[in-house]
């Protein structure tokens, strides 16, 4: 909590022997002062003592102490000593002014001293409602406070606290897959916290229904259910004291139960997004794939179609050829397959990867070995910085991401294009990037073409001819580079180079290496 919570006053038990000491000192201050004082002026001595013994006694102790105070000093003071008796009309009127005023007084000072109890312990409720709530505001799940609860809820009712809380809501005992339960409560009186979670309304003492029962029970309520119920064995005679109690703790049980709903709102409502997301993305990929699927099957189609009708006819340079637009087709459906796989996994909520300590340059060593064979006409510049740390990765994913960023620049800057592939140290990172020399990436799109679908329209007039074929595909090709970088605690970005082209750089943090770890394949 983050205040220090006011200590609270109660009012049955309060000790009666300083009331005594003021009586006593005041008879002593009559006998002391007697031959010299008038019986007027002795008198208010008696008032004044009635007003401060008050203090300590209740009302009906005050004004018998009043009563008997003042037959006292009739009896000790008042001429003729030593009777009852009253001889002078001003001396009966004294003796009634006295009896009146000090019961005055003291019904006074018994009220004030009430009233200004009464202010203490709702400042103290007010504080600890207040406190409570900023505790609760301050955390995510409000379960974490329960115990907290059960604390506020037992300073505030002067008693111990039993708390049932069900994250879900209203429930039955046998049905609740998870409840908290806190406090000493028997099985009777669990069985009552139960029926109270259930119904959503108070019962006991000072809640105006069943109040024969043992202990008061309170319902732990949201706007539209119930999410637990409170157990409190208060001990208080005055029913009034006790409805205020009831009624501030059942404050303190309502902002539990509106913290735990906005909970489960905001929990509820980030699985429909996730849901509804989820939908989206598929149906957004089977738009997709229906769409970027039928070019290549087509083409497959043809090319199988020739060989196979026209394969007698055919020179071996022309199946040949059908043969390699069947090959490359396959792959750019494998390529298509496996981002459109890759963008729905690691688009869900809780994906595992399977890391690894691994080395960069293994994994760029994949990428090139990837480019040779598939594309033999590209140009290949590797940069890799000596003694790299070693990465704790997907080593799938990142070649996965590595090869669509060679793909998209080759795609986009031409089968002709001279690749720069490099492996640094930035500071905490390890960048991975891929350079070329295409038309580059206006300033507009370079958050953009990370988007799923964006399928890169702002290509430049001066794109050799020969890449447009290379342009087909979902668009998901960087948007799954982005997921896999996203996955493992790094970033993506595209930047200018200085004489023209684009250079794509994933960003991978520098992780603590265990003792003893060593890159796979490389000596220790």
């Amino acid at each position: 909590m983050t205040r220090t919570l006011m200590s609270a006053s109660r009012t049955s038990r309060s000790p009666r022997w300083p009331a005594l000491l003021v009586w006593i000192f005041a008879w002593v201050t009559l006998v002391f002062l007697d031959p010299s004082w008038e019986l007027a002026n002795l008198a208010m001595v008696l008032v004044l003592a009635s007003a401060a013994s008050a203090l300590w006694l209740s009302a009906f102790a005050s004004v018998l102490a009043c009563a008997a105070a003042v037959m006292v000093f009739n009896w000790q003071f008042v001429p003729p000593r030593g009777t009852f008796n009253v001889d002078m009309h001003q001396h009966i009127l004294l003796l009634l002014t006295m009896l009146v005023v000090s019961s005055m007084v003291a019904l006074l000072m018994t009220r004030q001293r009430k009233l200004a109890l009464e202010a203490r312990t709702w400042a103290y409720q007010v504080e600890t409602s207040q406190a409570f709530h900023d505790a609760l505001r301050d955390v995510d799940t409000p379960l974490d406070q329960a115990p907290l609860f059960q604390d506020v809820l037992s300073r505030m009712a002067g008693c111990d606290a039993s708390v049932l809380l069900c994250p879900e809501g209203q429930a039955q005992p046998l049905q609740t897959p998870q409840f908290v339960r806190l406090g000493t409560a028997n099985d009777d009186e669990e069985a009552r916290l139960w029926q109270c979670a259930q119904d959503g309304s108070a019962f006991g003492p000072g809640t105006g229904a069943s109040e024969g029962q043992d202990a008061s029970y309170l319902p732990v309520r949201g706007k539209r259910s119930v999410y637990g119920a409170v157990l409190l064995r208060m001990d208080q005679d005055d029913s009034e004291v006790l409805e205020r109690h009831l009624a501030a703790a059942q404050t303190l049980c309502d902002h539990m139960g509106l913290s735990m709903e906005r909970t489960a709102s905001a929990k509820k409502a980030a699985e429909a997004r996730d849901e509804a997301h989820s939908q989206k993305l598929r149906n957004t990929l089977l738009a997709a794939i229906s769409h970027d699927y039928r070019t290549p099957l087509a083409t497959i189609l043809g090319a199988a179609s020739a060989l196979h009708d026209q394969g007698d006819r055919l020179s071996p340079g022309q199946r040949k050829r059908f043969a390699s637009v069947i090959v490359e087709e396959v792959r750019q459906l494998s390529q298509l397959t496996d981002n459109t796989l890759q963008l729905a996994r690691l688009d869900t909520s809780g994906v595992t990867l399977k890391r690894d300590w691994e080395s960069a340059e293994e994994i760029i060593g994949s990428v090139v070995l990837r480019v040779r064979q598939n594309h033999p006409d590209v140009r290949v510049s590797l940069r890799v910085e000596p003694d790299l740390p070693l990465l704790r990765c997907d080593a799938v994913l990142l070649v996965q991401l590595m090869n669509n960023l060679v793909d998209n620049a080759i795609r986009y800057a031409g089968n002709s294009s001279a690749l720069e592939i490099q492996a640094r140290r930035v500071v905490n990172d390890v960048m991975l990037s891929v350079g070329d020399r295409g038309p580059g990436v206006p300033l507009a799109w370079r958050e953009r073409i990370f988007d799923a679908f964006e399928r890169g329209d702002y290509q430049a007039p001066s794109v050799p001819v020969g890449a447009e074929r290379g342009r087909r595909g979902a668009g998901i090709g960087l948007a799954v580079c982005r997921a896999i970088a996203n996955a493992h605690g790094g970033r993506l970005r595209v930047r200018s180079r200085t004489r023209g082209g684009s250079s794509f750089e994933c960003l991978l943090p520098i992780e603590a290496q265990p003792l003893g770890s060593e890159a796979p394949g490389t000596a220790p």
